[in-house]
């Protein structure tokens, strides 16, 4: 097997897990809930509000306020993405966000939605 193939089988192989997480303001303790099909892509999350384009508007204001250290980025709940059924997988990812957002309610003066 020639390399390029060799590589295109292990991109084949790798688990991409999908899930919720949560970003925790320590200073006055309000929560942003997210979800991405890639949890990998989280790293893009922060790089977005380092650079301040971060598509929530009340977050990116407190983490230029308050700076990245005052803030955790956590993952709560993870789930496999399998391959063959991935808007299977994307619809439960809604509903595991959605069922994120109803424990924790971080709306108003305890969250970011």
């Amino acid at each position: 097997m020639d390399r390029r193939a060799e590589l295109k089988q292990l991109y084949k192989e790798m688990k991409t897990e999908a899930g919720v997480y949560r970003i925790t303001n320590r200073q006055n303790g309000k929560v942003f809930i997210g979800s991405t099909m890639n949890l990998k892509t989280i790293n893009g999350t922060q790089f977005q509000l380092n650079y301040g384009s971060h598509k929530n508007s009340k977050l990116q204001q407190e983490w230029n306020e308050y700076g990245k250290d005052a803030f955790d980025i956590e993952v709560v709940e993870r789930l496999e993405v399998k391959q063959d059924k991935y808007q299977e997988t994307k619809d439960k990812l809604k509903k595991l966000e959605e069922t994120w957002m109803e424990k924790l309610q971080p709306f108003g003066e305890r969250g970011y939605h």
